[in-house]
């Protein structure tokens, strides 16, 4: 059994051990491994997004290799330096790019078109007051109707004042003759009929709060019995679905005639 020579230098001597070259090797071969780590997991992340950089990888992978195994033997500690720096930090644009998403620029601001006007449930003719379909009106259209007929048969000061707090006063109003009227509208569907606590409620504030001359309860529906006989005690006027539309077409008397 025979023992390897030592490698002689050309003076016939021995190289001697160079430990700071074999450590400066050793940990440029732990950063390369590093650098093929974090290539790697840059590949696998980016393989879901653009499979199409698999293959430029590749192609880079190959050509490193092909240029290793020319330049190995050639390879200096210095040069192994710039090219394993210069290999991270291609590997780390690669990867940079791989995972941003694609710049896509803002779009313009579209212009809102012009707001449409809604037409109203109430259509007005040149008397103050045209045809009008109290049951569809919501609560608020009703009023406004209500003190439009106020305003066509020539009613001052009319003004709409329902909401929280109105203490039973949706619309006020003063008579040609000067009186103060003060009406609450009730938009009910036929089968609710208004009753006696509603009636009592108004007639508590229509008379001592809002100093009314002629109190009117006016609603598209009817009136139950006590409601209608309270109303006749207190000297409230009531205008149920039936009246309000003789009021309407003038066929019938103004709750303050």
């Amino acid at each position: 059994m025979t023992t390897p020579a030592r490698r002689l230098s050309r003076d016939g001597r021995r190289s001697p051990f160079d430990l700071r070259a074999t450590a400066l090797y050793f940990g440029l071969l732990a950063l390369l491994l590093c650098v093929l780590g974090l290539t790697a997991r840059a590949v696998a992340a980016a393989f879901e997004r653009r499979p199409g950089w698999i293959a430029l990888l590749c192609l880079l992978a190959a050509a490193s290799t092909v240029a290793l195994r020319r330049g190995r033997r050639r390879w200096t500690a210095r040069r192994a330096a710039r090219r394993a720096a210069a290999a991270l930090d291609a590997a780390t644009r690669t990867a940079v790019e791989a995972l941003e998403p694609p710049y896509t620029p803002d779009p313009a601001p579209v212009e809102a078109p012009p707001a449409i006007a809604q037409e109203s449930s109430v259509a007005f003719d040149g008397y103050g007051c045209g045809v009008v379909d109290y049951d569809v009106l919501d609560a608020d259209e009703f009023e406004q109707a209500i003190a439009a007929l106020c305003e066509r048969d020539g009613c001052s000061q009319v003004e709409v004042v329902g909401g929280a707090g109105d203490l039973g006063a949706d619309v006020l109003a003063v008579t040609p003759d000067g009186r103060r009227v003060v009406i609450q509208c009730k938009r009910y569907g036929d089968t609710h009929r208004v009753g006696s606590e509603e009636l009592q409620r108004f007639g508590g504030t229509c008379f001592t709060v809002h100093e009314a001359d002629v109190a009117v309860l006016v609603t598209t529906s009817d009136f139950t019995a006590p409601a209608a006989e309270y109303a006749g005690l207190c000297g409230i006027v009531c205008l149920d679905g039936q009246a309000l539309r003789a009021w309407h077409d003038t066929t019938g008397p103004r709750p303050w005639a």
